[in-house]
């Protein structure tokens, strides 16, 4: 099956059309801004021009930096607050022409990591944590997902929430050495692994192909690798929803 796929993130828009039954983008992968404010309607006008683009008319899957519950927005981490209850997947239905199905982007990246990366084949416990604007959690079960987990905004034992203190914008914007930010992120990786005691540590986004950076500042008991898809991981697994979706509907 083919599905357009969709990454949504806080400062980029990414998209290719996938091939499900084997994890490849099959047309080059687009990246535009996302817009400022990052409105419903503004977002929903930049999904209607690159459908438009790929003249695209089939399933479009959406990984969004959102709880989703029963296709509604519960959350808005880097987006506007309208977001806030919407029924997000048939407002982008409407404004595409298309049938669209919305992950929470984490959860996406984490089922294409599970299914075709990194993650595929370990069972136990496998934490995926995707490192961009915020800090984006899918945890697996015996490849099973727990949705919508959000341990990003975990509030860390020095007060602060997690993704305002390890996150690939703060080392940017506070102009971070590798060294120093590692030591903040193993802060948040060692409070995941005393919360939940992962078997396995996945990282995914553009700072996972940096891994041996920081790597030393690392001190978890659980292995932590990088994530085979790096940051195309959300654009497969919104995907591979879809698909998940249009199976379960048959």
């Amino acid at each position: 099956m083919q599905v357009l796929g969709i990454d949504v993130g806080g400062t980029g828009i990414k998209v290719a059309v996938v091939e499900t039954t084997t994890g490849e983008m099959i047309t080059e992968r687009v990246r535009v801004p996302t817009p400022r404010p990052a409105t419903p309607e503004a977002i929903g006008a930049v999904l209607k021009e690159l459908v438009t683009e790929h003249k695209w008319t089939g399933p479009v899957g959406i990984g969004f930096p959102a709880a989703i519950q029963r296709g509604i927005a519960r959350t808005a981490a880097n987006v506007h607050k309208s977001f806030i209850g919407l029924p997000i997947a048939e407002f982008f239905s409407a404004q595409t022409g298309c049938r669209v199905f919305v992950a929470n982007d984490a959860d996406a990246a984490g089922m294409a990591e599970m299914r075709f990366g990194a993650g595929k084949g370990n069972a136990g416990v496998v934490l995926i944590i995707t490192i961009g604007t915020g800090l984006g959690t899918a945890v697996f079960i015996d490849g099973h997902l727990l949705p919508n987990t959000e341990l990003g905004h975990v509030y860390l034992d020095n007060g602060v929430e997690a993704e305002r203190y390890a996150s690939e914008a703060v080392r940017v914007t506070k102009g971070l050495k590798w060294k120093e930010w590692g030591k903040r992120f193993d802060h948040y990786l060692t409070t995941m692994e005393a919360l939940l005691w992962p078997d396995l540590i996945i990282l995914g986004g553009g700072v996972s192909d940096e891994l041996h950076k920081f790597s030393p500042m690392i001190t978890t008991k659980a292995p932590v690798i990088a994530a085979s898809f790096l940051n195309q991981a959300g654009i497969v697994g919104a995907a591979l929803f879809a698909e998940e979706c249009l199976h379960r509907d048959k």
